[in-house]
């Protein structure tokens, strides 16, 4: 695996189970925030920010891109980022992440970032992706690998 300096992670479906919250797509149509903050971690998150403030330390940058919801008005995307915000707050308060990107809902997320490692659920995604892109199941196993 070459060493790219940047690594991403989407956020629903990939660090913490958004699609497992009961009723959430209603919610959406529905313009409700509440799911993005309701979603349970996707795996341990004391140990995921153990790991990436290990690799902040070896010289990585961490960064965060994940879209807004597909059903999108100006107050419904500030209400998806407060939460989105709020849910990194909670659960990777100690993470102090080099860049945060919330976009619009199918855009592109290499045209935003433009390098590194991406971790992210959905597989087209992935596959546009000009870097090494990886599914959620992948996350810890490759970050510890990028730590020895």
């Amino acid at each position: 695996m070459k060493n790219s300096k940047w690594i991403y992670f989407d956020m629903d479906g990939t660090l913490n189970r958004f699609y497992e919250v009961e009723g959430w797509l209603d919610m959406l149509i529905a313009s409700d925030p509440a799911p993005y903050k309701l979603a349970a971690p996707l795996v341990n998150m004391n140990t995921l920010a153990r790991k990436l403030n290990k690799l902040q330390r070896a010289g990585y940058k961490i960064g965060i891109i994940s879209w807004l919801s597909k059903s999108s008005t100006p107050e419904y995307d500030e209400a998806v980022t407060a939460a989105k915000l709020w849910w990194l707050r909670k659960h990777l308060n100690s993470v102090k992440w080099d860049a945060v990107n919330i976009v619009t809902y199918g855009r592109n997320k290499w045209d935003v970032c433009g390098e590194g490692i991406l971790f992210d659920d959905e597989k087209p995604n992935r596959d546009n992706w000009g870097g090494e892109a990886f599914h959620p199941n992948e996350m810890m196993q490759v970050l510890s690998s990028l730590m020895a």
